[in-house]
């Protein structure tokens, strides 16, 4: 698809966000009418960007205790060239998501319009330590 770099240079903001807790990176992949769904407890959970927003900007950040990052790319559906599902893995702090980030193309780049996502599990936090001075 000729639209791959720029929709990577979206998935890997999305990544950025979550890593660092960043709001304004959140802010400039998801369209701002977007919501977020889940339903691991058996109901559907409906989340506005608004919410998930703010939750984000106020959580420790994994890069706050210098987690490894294991972001992971595991799908990407092309529905057209203005149009992509991926579906991601990825580690914050000791939990495992997996999401389905429904994209679409249009005069302000790539925008996250869904999200779908789960709790696949818990693993051990790996950090890194910092360079001594």
């Amino acid at each position: 698809m000729q639209h791959m770099s720029t929709l990577l240079e979206a998935v890997q903001t999305y990544f950025d966000a979550i890593y660092y807790c960043d709001a304004e990176r959140l802010d400039k992949v998801f369209h701002k009418q977007s919501s977020l769904f889940d339903a691991d407890n058996g109901t559907i959970f409906v989340d506005p960007v608004a919410d998930f927003r703010n939750d984000v900007a106020t959580r420790p950040s994994p890069a706050s205790i210098n987690q490894v990052r294991n972001d992971q790319i595991v799908l990407i559906d092309w529905l057209s060239d203005l149009s992509a599902v991926v579906k991601l893995r990825l580690h914050s702090h000791d939990r495992i998501f997996v999401d389905h980030l429904n994209f679409v193309r249009g005069e302000d780049g790539w925008k996250i319009v869904a999200k779908i996502w789960h709790l696949d599990g818990n693993v051990e936090i790996e950090t890194t330590q910092e360079p001594c001075i």
